[in-house]
């Protein structure tokens, strides 16, 4: 896979989370960082997003 670099409309997608709740995981440690781009603009290493993605699903699948 290749490391790309996500915009927050993809990550919202690809998450399900809003952008509210990226953005409160964030502040609280509990999602990926956001990589500066210049000026405002952020996106998430598409990497890390499927990383913390496999985690949920890893932390659900325990719980059953």
């Amino acid at each position: 896979m290749t490391n790309r670099i996500l915009r927050r409309p993809e990550v919202e997608y690809l998450t399900g989370l809003s952008r509210s709740s990226i953005y409160l995981r964030m502040q609280q440690g509990t999602f990926v960082k956001s990589i500066p781009l210049g000026g405002r603009l952020v996106g998430w290493s598409e990497q890390a997003i499927q990383e913390w993605i496999d985690e949920r699903i890893a932390e659900s699948d325990e719980a059953i």
